[in-house]
């Protein structure tokens, strides 16, 4: 991987204050990015986002639910980043049981409402959302699962997260299709992470 790419860039980073993100600020910067952060406060006390200082690295952040669609956009509107992550979601499978429709608004809706911005852009922008490996449908299977296999998940929070891949590719093929990059300018990919240990693991929407 060329970490040059990210000196002097401007990336928008949702879930900032969480886990994952508050780290992934961190190397940002330390790579010479410009980050701008969009998330609900930080969902644990302590947290690695006020520990770390990470507020500090920021060249500005918004504090807010990502599935405020005129929220999202306007803050994107106005750092236009050239490099977009997007962390925030509701990450806890037993989370989701308590509060099914609430993980399905955050993780899907809340993809949406980042896509819909970098569509609205116009301009050049390269786009990485981070879902979970949990997105597959669990065939209780012996082998790991491939890209390939179906999307799937028995609870909420997996299925909500099999919802975000599709509807990833829905606007990665509707709206922003490798083949005509030039026209629209954007790079859109999916990233399934697995899971974590470490303090202070969280999201993006204060669930």
């Amino acid at each position: 991987m060329n970490f040059s790419a990210f000196n002097n860039k401007r990336v928008f980073l949702t879930g900032h204050t969480g886990f994952k993100g508050s780290w992934l600020a961190l190397w940002l910067h330390r790579l010479g990015a410009e980050v701008y952060g969009y998330s609900l406060p930080p969902p644990t006390q302590p947290s690695n986002y006020a520990l770390s200082s990470v507020r500090d690295v920021l060249c500005g952040e918004t504090l807010g639910d990502i599935r405020d669609r005129a929220l999202v956009r306007e803050a994107m509107a106005a750092f236009k980043p050239d490099v977009a992550f997007h962390l925030a979601a509701q990450p806890l499978v037993r989370e989701s049981y308590n509060t099914p429709f609430e993980t399905f608004e955050v993780n899907v809706l809340g993809t949406a409402s980042v896509l819909d911005a970098v569509r609205e852009l116009h301009h050049p922008c390269a786009v990485a959302c981070i879902t979970t490996d949990k997105c597959y449908e669990n065939r209780e299977q012996v082998w790991g699962y491939r890209e390939c296999d179906p999307m799937g998940g028995y609870d909420p929070y997996s299925a909500s997260k099999g919802a975000a891949e599709i509807l990833i590719a829905s606007y990665r093929r509707s709206f922003f299709h490798p083949d005509r990059i030039a026209e629209h300018g954007v790079q859109l990919a999916s990233a399934r992470a697995g899971n974590v240990i470490g303090g202070a693991t969280g999201h993006g929407t204060g669930l």
